[in-house]
């Protein structure tokens, strides 16, 4: 539980205690088919700014985010091809699988929160996938995800666009602030 003033995480944390885990928590996910309303609903009504998109195999095929539908994208899209925004499919939207910066859970579990965000920001990326070996198959898997906005909430720091903090020194600074 955390003190009030305190936070659950700091910078010098280890980046595992950041990580949202999918082995405890569970992946918010919609098809590709779905239109872009629905994804945007799902999100609100789950409190999340990703979905996981999954195909019919149960395989991830991509991600979506708020971002993505509600900002330049649906509109960029419809100029190019026609047809009506409401008319969008996340799949028309999602960043595909392939396109998806990841890490090693092994990885992980040798860095410190500083770093992700390091990483976040070197990437201009707002999410990071972390993969590991399912011991069932022993075929990689979706372990878990960092996101930029939650490690700013926890540690604190606002979170805008990709001007993300990079050293532990520029995150205390914004702590401070």
């Amino acid at each position: 539980m955390c003190i009030s003033g305190f936070n659950l995480i700091a910078a010098d944390s280890p980046a595992i205690e950041a990580m949202t885990d999918f082995s405890r928590i569970n992946a918010v996910s919609i098809a590709p088919a779905a239109l872009i309303n629905e994804a945007n609903a799902r999100m609100i009504s789950r409190g999340v700014r990703l979905l996981m998109v999954v195909g019919k195999d149960d395989a991830l095929a991509g991600l979506i985010t708020a971002r993505d539908i509600l900002g330049e994208k649906p509109l960029q899209i419809v100029q190019g091809r026609g047809g009506k925004r409401d008319e969008l499919t996340v799949a028309d939207l999602m960043t595909p699988i392939g396109n998806i910066d990841t890490l090693s859970l092994e990885d992980v579990l040798k860095v410190r929160v500083a770093d992700i965000l390091d990483a976040l920001k070197k990437l201009g990326r707002q999410h990071i996938l972390v993969e590991d070996t399912d011991p069932a198959t022993g075929l990689p898997r979706v372990r878990g995800l960092f996101s930029a906005t939650q490690i700013g909430r926890a540690l604190g720091v606002p979170v805008l666009g990709f001007d993300l903090p990079r050293t532990f020194a520029e995150i205390e600074a914004a702590l401070v602030n």
